[in-house]
């Protein structure tokens, strides 16, 4: 996970979780529930990338399946453009796909930007 509990980061600094695989997740920053795009489903076709072809990635949190990681990364058009200067919360809500989001756990942890 980065920024780890208690990391101080810069305000375009981000977040990556990384999962082992099975699970799925969505991310929230201090309290609000970030839009969720999965990597696989992402093309301007509507069919899946050729492999090492450039994807353009929505200002949204990013859900890779291949390498089970949920990123998020502060820029215009998301819903956070940058960290304010302070402490903020991170939360991951994360399921086992077989159990369903239903029966996710959450782990929280703060972080500051100067």
């Amino acid at each position: 996970m980065s920024p780890q509990d208690g990391d101080r980061v810069l305000r375009q600094s981000q977040i990556i979780v990384d999962f082992i695989e099975g699970y799925e997740a969505v991310l929230f920053i201090d309290g609000v529930e970030l839009p969720t795009t999965r990597l696989d489903e992402l093309t301007a076709s509507g069919q899946q990338a050729a492999p090492g072809a450039q994807v353009e990635l929505p200002p949204t949190a990013v859900f890779d399946p291949g390498n089970f990681i949920i990123s998020f990364q502060p820029q215009v058009g998301a819903v956070i453009e940058e960290f304010t200067q302070g402490e903020h919360e991170g939360k991951v809500r994360y399921w086992r796909i077989a159990d369903g989001r239903e029966k996710s756990r959450v782990y929280t942890w703060q972080f500051d930007t100067d």
